[in-house]
């Protein structure tokens, strides 16, 4: 079974195909070109360096957010075309979840956190259990200053958002993960996708996924202060 992963969740352009039990290619591009831009254009040359066609893929895996707003849509946009032209199911998956998947089996617990704009994160904790990744508490929103009180060196940090707020970070003495894992990535969110999979969870058609905001973006914020 090959599974075709789509996220643009964050700044980054991450897609993947991996099979049940093998990473066939991944694709990541982390610059400020859009989305828009980057995306179909890099699944139609990984697909094609990797000599898969779009009829070998049997699913689709995509990341639901939290994250940028846009890129959320884009992601969400092109998974149910996809989905919809070749009858493919659709797995989605979180965004702080893919970012724990990045890091490697630990006793540490894993927070993650993408930027939400002005001092705000997107945020998640994780800690493995019996080799099994559990959250530890509902994603939300914080303040990255209230969100570090509550954190010490018992915890890993890993997300784009490390690189906004390394200072405050190392002054907690709080370990930041690696670089390559501190971006999205697609065969994370693929191996995610095969494990609802093989339990049967989440599994939805196209007109069932839609993007998980979390919060209401600031032009929505703005129209309802002037409405009032």
């Amino acid at each position: 079974m090959k599974v075709l992963g789509i996220d643009t969740s964050t700044l980054a352009t991450t897609i993947s195909v991996l099979d049940l039990d093998e990473l066939i290619c991944e694709y990541t591009v982390n610059t400020k070109k859009t989305h828009s831009q980057k995306l179909m254009v890099m699944i139609e040359n990984m697909l094609k360096v990797s000599d898969i066609n779009i009829n070998d893929i049997d699913l689709i895996a995509v990341c639901e957010g939290p994250g940028s707003f846009t890129g959320l849509r884009i992601a969400m946009a092109t998974a149910k075309a996809i989905a919809h032209a070749n009858n493919l199911d659709i797995i989605s998956v979180d965004s702080l979840e893919v970012l724990a998947r990045n890091i490697e089996i630990t006793d540490k617990k894993i927070c993650c956190i993408i930027d939400a704009q002005k001092t705000q994160v997107y945020n998640g904790i994780y800690k493995y259990e019996n080799d099994k990744l559990i959250p530890l508490k509902k994603i939300d929103v914080l303040d990255i200053d209230e969100l570090l009180e509550n954190l010490d060196e018992e915890f890993i940090i890993v997300g784009e958002a490390t690189k906004k707020y390394k200072e405050k970070i190392n002054a907690k003495n709080i370990k930041i993960a690696s670089r390559q894992n501190n971006v999205n990535r697609a065969s994370s969110l693929c191996e995610i996708a095969i494990e609802k999979y093989k339990k049967g969870e989440d599994i939805k058609n196209c007109y069932q996924v839609n993007p998980r905001y979390i919060r209401k973006s600031q032009a929505e914020i703005d129209y309802e202060n002037r409405n009032k």
